[in-house]
């Protein structure tokens, strides 16, 4: 993940300097390499690789001669509300480079995610059809979902978040901050936050991409670029690897996306904007239901956002307002609304933020607001609307107002960050809560850092679990919003060649928004409920590894969880969880322009699920090997990519079976 530099001779460090691109190095007559991030959300040094092999190759391509290559530590990065330099930083964040988003065997960011040890991805369709995304033990409707620092979250439900509008190629890096995230990004942030972050537009460089393989799957993509203006667009398709009793395709997908990226940057002003549609559908063949094996789902999505950086002078301002507007079509049986009517949504959500931040002579202090609306209509969803049209019968809308503040003291080798966000929400009359967190680490050495926080967050219950009282449901509209407190410490080691983490988490839960079945009824529904507690205790160690030729990670997490919850109660989510999960990868060159990386998943579920016979079944452990094979160079790249090489057919979700062996092959060309 850690991409070094081995003509290195020595690091030179620099504790401060300004932010403009020739006041630092005006004196030093030779190249520097350094990594620069310029968004306006979580950050780490390793997206920093990415500048430093677009230097270096920039310095190959002129024929200047390097005396030596100096690497500056003291990168800006957002793991708070204010920015702060990588070595005062208190708060970890992990983050899935360029390099590992380009050399994974994977067709889709859902698939990507399975490789952060503390991020459970529980997969019901392939290629990014559905899948549900958590960190750390809790629920697909417990984190925050961001596209470059924007909530995308949905407030119908959280099964669909991950219908993002840009494709593989577009991402730079993808950043996961694990652990209460209310101060950072407000509401939906319960548990965590992932950020997508897409290519900064003045870098892209046009390129097109063919995909063939397993199950009839093709998918093809392109983008461009004119000035500072890029678009790009991809198409995929499969017939699925599964076939209703009635003999029909029932996990088919097709679906496409495009995404429109724009920026102006002056001097004092910086502005960036983006676009983007994703729409597909696909067999969602035992999804919601195990007695139908023939459902459908229908889902198209709009994004759109504009966002500044302003420096005046000591205070800078970073606002940003946004829209985005989802479409959501579900069949239980398939073509075929004669016996259950399809379920038709809506969901429009409008946001404002502003964030700023000054330094004076006390540290750092970062304060702002945002106001989000979330507005809905249905066929079965809120309260009846006074005027009913087409398929939409119910509605509901509600507001968010949130204000932050947030303090940093900075010295030489201790930081200290704390703050906190008081939050109003007009569903049920919520109050302004104050919700409050602190961060702090201290560095050791050069290469030894310890850190802990206390952090504590909230959300609000997805308009689905308020009101979906449908086939086989019944929905509590009367639901508290979710509260989580958590204490984290750890250790990190970090030097040229090894980095080493490791971390002990306790949260605790309560109001925790489950849909729960009573096994002791004779006609049991599923039920959405306020369960009282729930207690993770928690432990991750992650290892990366580089050499010349080589880069080996491997992570191990455990969580161990206490509820508060009889025993005739089966869960459908926040009871299941992954107890231990083991990732491992490696990627070696296997000579000039040939590349291999493997990866290999562990994962060991608790919980369980009632099959179509009635008989209730305990999750299984299983285990997944990957590969990728592709040879690159600037203008083009090969690859072969095989997804669970052992064929194991595994199960993790209940009756919804995944796919065994998956081969797929491509071509990649950059113009």
């Amino acid at each position: 993940m850690y991409k070094p530099l081995f003509n290195q001779r020595k690091a030179l460090r620099f504790r401060q300097f300004t932010r403009k691109g020739y006041a630092l190095f005006a004196c030093l007559g030779r190249v520097v390499t350094i990594g620069v991030l310029s968004v306006a959300t979580l950050q780490s040094a390793s997206a920093a690789s990415d500048d430093f092999s677009s230097t270096a190759e920039a310095s190959d391509d002129s024929h200047q001669k390097v005396d030596k290559e100096a690497t500056l530590d003291d990168i800006e990065i957002t793991g708070s509300r204010a920015p702060l330099a990588l070595g005062q930083a208190a708060r970890m964040v992990t983050v899935l480079s360029r390099e590992d988003v380009q050399a994974a065997p994977v067709q889709s960011i859902n698939d990507l995610l399975k490789m952060a040890v503390g991020v459970d991805v529980r997969q019901r369709g392939a290629i990014g059809a559905q899948t549900d995304v958590s960190i750390r033990g809790g629920t697909q409707e417990q984190i925050a979902i961001l596209l470059n620092g924007i909530n995308i979250c949905d407030p119908q439900t959280g099964h669909n978040a991950f219908d993002l509008p840009c494709d593989l190629s577009d991402i730079v890096r993808i950043e996961v901050l694990e652990g209460p995230a209310a101060r950072v990004y407000g509401t939906s942030s319960l548990v965590g936050a992932i950020n997508i972050v897409t290519k900064d537009v003045r870098s892209q460089k046009a390129e097109v991409r063919v995909e063939s393989g397993s199950y009839g799957y093709l998918s093809t993509a392109g983008r461009g670029q004119i000035g500072s203006h890029s678009l790009s667009a991809s198409f995929t398709r499969s017939d699925g690897y599964s076939r209703a009793k009635s003999g029909a395709l029932n996990a088919d997908y097709n679906g496409g996306k495009a995404f429109y990226q724009g920026a102006y940057k002056s001097e004092q002003v910086c502005l960036n904007w983006h676009a983007g549609i994703s729409t597909k559908g696909f067999g969602s063949n035992t999804f919601y239901s195990a007695k139908y094996d023939e459902q459908y789902e229908r889902t198209t999505k709009l994004f759109s956002a504009l966002q500044g950086d302003v420096n005046a002078g000591a205070l800078h301002f970073r606002p940003a307002i946004y829209w985005n507007r989802s479409f959501d079509r579900f069949e239980l049986i398939r073509g075929d609304e004669s016996k259950v009517p399809f379920n038709h949504h809506r969901t429009d959500v409008f946001g404002i933020n502003l964030n700023s931040y000054f330094d004076w002579a006390a540290g750092r202090t970062a304060l702002g607001a945002e106001f989000r609306n979330e507005d809905i209509v249905s066929g079965n969803l809120g309260e009846p609307l006074n005027s009913p049209h087409g398929n939409y019968k119910y509605g509901l809308n509600r507001s968010n107002l949130s204000f932050h503040l947030e303090h940093n003291i900075l010295l030489r080798r201790f930081t200290l960050s704390a703050g906190f966000v008081a939050i109003k929400n007009t569903w049920n009359e919520m109050p302004f809560t104050l919700y409050p967190g602190i961060d702090a680490s201290y560095r050791i050495s050069d290469h030894w850092k310890v850190y802990a926080s206390y952090n504590s967050s909230l959300r609000m219950p997805s308009f689905t679990e308020l009101y979906y009282s449908v086939g086989g449901h019944k929905a509590d509209k009367y639901l508290k919003p979710e509260e989580l407190r958590a204490v984290e410490g750890g250790v990190k080691y970090d030097s040229r060649a090894v980095t080493i983490k490791a971390a002990v988490f306790h949260h605790h839960q309560r109001n925790t928004i489950d849909w729960v079945m009573d096994t002791r009824d004779a006609d049991p529904v599923w039920q959405s409920v306020n369960l009282t507690k729930v207690n993770t205790l928690g432990e991750e160690v992650t290892l990366n590894s580089q050499f010349s030729i080589l880069n080996f990670q491997l992570a191990y997490c455990h969580l161990h969880q206490q509820k508060q919850e009889a025993d005739y109660l089966q869960s459908q989510y926040s009871l299941e969880y992954l107890r231990h999960k083991l990732t491992a990868q490696l990627r070696m060159r296997l000579m000039e322009h040939l590349d291999l990386t493997l990866g290999y998943r562990w994962q060991d579920r608790m919980g369980q699920y009632t099959t179509t016979d009635g008989e209730v079944k305990s999750y299984h452990p299983y285990s997944i090997l990957d590969a990728r094979l592709a040879w690159s160079n600037d203008t083009y790249s090969i690859y072969m990519e095989g997804n669970n090489l052992t064929a194991h057919r595994y199960v993790d979700y209940g009756n919804v079976p995944q796919p065994g062996c998956w081969v797929t092959g491509g071509l990649k060309l950059i113009l």
